[in-house]
């Protein structure tokens, strides 16, 4: 039953470093947008069109999302279940922080939030290209992406996730290490790599949001 416990935890965590690495790749790409928009059409095209990404990186991406978010939700009602006395000695933040006490919370916020990213992108992508099948257009990609950011809902939605983003990876991207046994004098330099991380790519998409809200072309 241990083992079986530490199982879940390494899958959790390598499932969770998975994802990590494609936010940062994820963030890369979305960056142009501000800086070159030339660039973010060249390789949003790529992306878009590319049969390996495509037909084998997106379901494994896609699968992995999922994956990790069950396992979440495994690995939170085993923890319940196997307090005996909850909370006896509980003393709030004195024990842990708000963010390692709350990973469910912060997970089905982001998890709602990447449904409607998948809502503004993805299903969209779909449907253009495989549904409606319009003639592929290699510069449409700026201007799609700057739209979605009109809506000052949207935007507010984005931010917020995003925000939540960081509280969850504050204490999740550490404790993926921990979990895979990374445990050396190289531990305190990574603990403060991935808390510069998880501040800084969230902020860069919350950036990234609010760029393309307050730089709309009028119509």
């Amino acid at each position: 039953m241990i083992s079986s416990s530490i199982a879940r935890k390494v899958a959790m965590a390598l499932s969770g470093l998975f994802l990590v690495f494609f936010l940062a790749q994820h963030f890369t790409i979305n960056i142009t947008s501000v800086i070159a928009p030339d660039i973010f059409n060249s390789w949003s095209h790529f992306m878009g069109t590319n049969g390996l990404v495509q037909g084998i990186l997106q379901p494994i991406l896609i699968f992995g999302v999922i994956y990790h978010f069950v396992m979440g939700f495994i690995l939170e009602i085993q923890n319940r279940k196997a307090r005996t006395v909850r909370y006896a000695q509980f003393k709030g933040g004195t024990n842990s922080s708000w963010a390692s006490r709350n990973m469910i919370i912060t997970g089905l916020v982001i998890l709602a939030f990447l449904g409607l990213h998948f809502y503004d992108f993805w299903i969209p992508e779909i449907v253009h290209k495989y549904i409606e099948t319009h003639p592929e257009d290699p510069t449409r990609y700026y201007a799609e992406t700057v739209h979605k950011f009109e809506s000052p809902v949207r935007v507010t939605i984005y931010v917020v996730s995003f925000i939540l983003l960081i509280l969850h990876l504050w204490h999740g991207f550490s404790s993926a290490f921990q979990s895979v046994g990374f445990n050396n004098k190289y531990s305190k330099g990574l603990k403060l790599f991935t808390q510069i991380f998880a501040v800084a790519i969230p902020v860069g998409f919350i950036f990234i949001a609010l760029y393309h809200h307050f730089n709309q072309i009028p119509h």
